[in-house]
């Protein structure tokens, strides 16, 4: 059986809220900050988020 890969969204700011997109079904709104690295991995649901290219990798 294959692995199923996790959900993916480019964003334009590098702190980004998840909350399982799933209303009731979801899990708790958490605030990720991707500080340098240019993406991040919800804990709850392994939503990857990635950096647009060209926006900016630091919050101000």
């Amino acid at each position: 059986m294959a692995i199923e890969a996790p959900e993916t969204q480019k964003v334009d700011s590098p702190i980004v809220a998840c909350d399982g997109g799933e209303g009731a079904l979801g899990h708790p709104r958490v605030y990720l900050n991707m500080e340098s690295r240019g993406e991040i991995q919800c804990p709850y649901c392994g939503k990857l988020y990635i950096l647009e290219e060209g926006a900016h990798a630091h919050a101000h």
